[in-house]
């Protein structure tokens, strides 16, 4: 073997080991982060809601200077975990909303304890780690049954502290533990699309029926939801409501887009 064969041997070993070690740091680069860690697909989301008016469980949130509302929110997702942040923020500035979240999802049944808080939107006296007895936090529990074989879902909610109060007979102050219960079915369509019908009851006298009676139906909601299905697997479920409270003899139409990234 000749010199010149030795020489070409040693150069195409050399270029095939820098080659390797090239791809190893190409792929070692891809699968780890600017911290070295591992990347792991994300268990963060981001969300936007929008709705043309904001009823929630038969209840018209906004009685006054009635404007569409939006909901950015954020959550974090491990397992059966959930965790969430969420605001409510009306277009015209006459309505917010700042909501903290937790539940956790075990078989077919979800348990979560949610804070509910609405701050003034003309002073900056309220406080959102203070207030007593008078704090404007609500704080409820709540326990969502819905059977994977089953098209159906039972919720039952109870607000156990924080604003939720009334004045009772003898002029004094008492939480009300206002409790809502909720059943509801729904059928599916090709991609994801569905109808659903929920009826929802206020169990004692509650915020659901401005604290006057001791039960009642204060939600039938008949809803479509369609999901607008793009090429890359992404969707933005676009969904109609009819509402009716019989507590306050209301009717609503209601338009919701639900963005989730």
């Amino acid at each position: 073997m000749n010199a010149k064969a030795v020489l070409l041997i040693v150069l195409s070993l050399i270029l095939g080991n820098s080659t390797t070690f090239a791809e190893e740091i190409t792929t070692d680069s891809v699968e780890k982060n600017n911290w070295g860690g591992k990347l792991i697909k994300s268990p963060f989301g981001l969300g936007l809601d929008i709705q043309t008016k904001y009823v929630w469980r038969g209840m018209e949130m906004m009685t006054e200077n009635s404007a569409p509302v939006l909901f950015p929110s954020m959550s974090y997702t491990y397992k059966g975990l959930n965790i969430y942040a969420m605001g409510g923020y009306a277009v015209n500035g006459k309505y917010a909303e700042v909501d903290l979240g937790i539940n956790y999802t075990i078989k077919d049944f979800n348990i979560g304890l949610n804070d509910y808080y609405y701050p003034t939107i003309d002073s900056n006296e309220d406080k959102y780690l203070k207030g007593g007895k008078h704090t404007g936090h609500w704080l409820e529990g709540v326990v969502t049954y819905a059977p994977s074989r089953i098209p159906l879902w039972v919720t039952i909610s109870n607000f156990f502290y924080g604003a939720d109060k009334y004045i009772d007979s003898n002029g004094k102050e008492k939480q009300a533990y206002s409790t809502y219960l909720e059943l509801g079915t729904y059928y599916d369509f090709l991609e994801n699309n569905k109808i659903s019908l929920t009826v929802g009851t206020a169990l004692n006298r509650s915020c659901y029926n401005a604290y006057e009676h001791d039960f009642s139906v204060c939600n039938l909601e008949l809803k479509y939801t369609y999901n607008v299905a793009f090429k890359n697997g992404w969707g933005i479920p676009l969904n109609v409501a009819y509402i009716y409270n019989p507590v306050f003899n209301k009717s609503f139409i209601n338009f919701t887009v639900n963005l989730a990234f």
